[in-house]
């Protein structure tokens, strides 16, 4: 046996294996850029089929984010990333809404953009989804899985703990307050109660008397709001943790004729309207409805490849004295009964997903 012959095969041998893991480096490199994104494949070609799972469309704020995300969702299809858009609505049934995502997935879409109906009962059709490459983004209120591509979403633990501390300062740490809360088992309604809490704790001079849970629409925070009146007739404060609750809770101490009190609340027309009229102390801050178009941008960017972060927080606003004529200057620009948001286009979209 040549004993130099094995000796000048060795570098030849190296220099192959070089060259397999490099082959093999590459096509993993490759696979990746492609693929950059949890759920993603890399073989799903432009334009995309986008599925809109939303748990009910009856709320005007449902209306309006549905109104953003059609409009991206226009916009996409005029630079060919998006083919056609599927939307459903599951009534406030949060089982329908299981067989509606897994409907589009039967249909394979190649993204859904979910707003929850329940944090836990969606998981396994959304982790479904996720194994078959299709695209995942969940906003506003959240699933408990992080098997998708995205969540995007304001901070709702920071927005309570804001609006409980607001309260604090404007009662100076003492009086009687009822909470309003929106549907219980919501995400963004639950997380937003949590974060207000430990505020509550450490301010034991702040009771809360009682407290309620309704969709988030007037005239059923007015009811709420008119029975919790009759039985309470000392009341310094409303915590109110969404817009049209607000609203509500204002229109049934005018009907009653007391005097407004110190209120918390969100970006809706009426409440900020009302606010003014009224001579309110008021606080709000936004859950911008161009999270729906944002949801869908994000999907579009990661089926192209690129890398989206698995967390979008998006930063909550603060309307107060200083800044609530800046809003309602742009007041008949929306709904009545709807929310005046902020502005939006592709250039905050992309910061946001550059975080």
């Amino acid at each position: 046996m040549n004993l130099n012959v094995l000796e000048n095969s060795k570098p030849h041998v190296s220099l192959l294996s070089g060259i397999a893991v490099a082959a093999l480096l590459l096509a993993t490199t490759s696979s990746t850029a492609l693929a950059a994104s949890n759920c993603i494949k890399g073989d799903r070609k432009a334009p995309y089929t986008i599925g809109w799972a939303n748990i009910y469309s009856v709320p005007t704020w449902m209306k309006q984010t549905e109104g953003t995300i059609t409009d991206e969702v226009a916009a996409l299809k005029k630079e060919g990333l998006v083919k056609d858009l599927k939307i459903t609505d599951a009534q406030g049934n949060a089982q329908t809404q299981i067989q509606q995502i897994q409907s589009m997935i039967d249909a394979n879409v190649d993204a859904i953009i979910v707003e929850a109906g329940s944090s836990t009962a969606l998981d396994r059709v959304i982790s479904d989804a996720c194994s078959k490459g299709i695209a995942v983004v969940n906003f506003d209120s959240l699933v408990d899985t992080d098997n998708l591509t995205a969540k995007i979403n304001t901070d709702s633990n920071e927005w309570g703990q804001k609006a409980a501390q607001w309260m604090v300062d404007q009662l100076h740490g003492k009086g009687k307050i009822i909470i309003m809360n929106g549907p219980a088992g919501v995400s963004v309604s639950d997380d937003r109660r949590k974060g207000a809490q430990p505020v509550l704790d450490a301010n034991k001079g702040l009771q809360v008397i009682t407290e309620t849970n309704t969709e988030y629409n007037v005239a059923p925070a007015q009811e709420a709001m008119t029975s919790l009146l009759f039985a309470n007739p000392e009341i310094d404060g409303v915590l109110s943790l969404g817009g049209a609750l607000s609203a509500g809770a204002v229109l049934a101490f005018d009907r009653q004729g007391r005097d407004p009190v110190p209120t918390t609340g969100e970006n809706a027309r009426q409440f900020l309207e009302l606010w003014k009229q009224k001579g309110l102390k008021g606080w709000a801050t936004m859950q911008p409805n161009w999270l729906g178009a944002l949801s869908v941008y994000t999907a579009v960017q990661a089926l192209q490849g690129k890398t989206v972060p698995h967390f979008v927080k998006v930063p909550l606003p603060v309307i107060d004295d200083s800044n609530i004529g800046g809003y309602l200057a742009r007041a008949d620009k929306f709904p009545a009964d709807g929310y005046i948001y902020s502005d939006y286009d592709q250039a905050l979209f992309d910061k946001l997903l550059a975080q």
